[in-house]
């Protein structure tokens, strides 16, 4: 009896020792996916903010252009405008050259 004992032994215990042995593997590969998953969350996460803060930045951009001072095209225009008008006064005779040339002067001037 004591041989039966013996070799009913060694067998539970190579299956024990094969069971702690999947047992470590499985605890190992599983902490390595975790921390994969941690790490990849970490850097979507990191990718996200630089995004928002890219977007936000642009929005701010477009906001600050939208209501910046509008450039002033209508003193040109004005000008423009005033010289062509004298032109035709000075074309319909009622400028003389020299009223003509003084007042155009008078206006590139100021």
């Amino acid at each position: 009896m004591f041989r039966r004992r013996a070799m009913m032994r060694r067998p539970i215990a190579r299956v024990g020792a094969a069971a702690v042995g999947t047992a470590v593997v499985v605890g190992t590969a599983g902490a390595v996916r975790h921390h994969q998953q941690t790490k990849y969350a970490q850097q979507d996460a990191a990718a996200q903010q630089q995004y928002d803060q890219a977007y936000q930045q642009g929005a701010a951009d477009a906001q600050a252009q939208q209501y910046a001072a509008p450039v002033e095209q209508a003193p040109e225009t004005d000008l423009t405008a005033q010289l062509q008008q004298l032109a035709q006064l000075h074309d319909s005779g009622v400028l003389t050259d020299e009223e003509f040339a003084a007042a155009k002067q008078r206006l590139l001037a100021g």
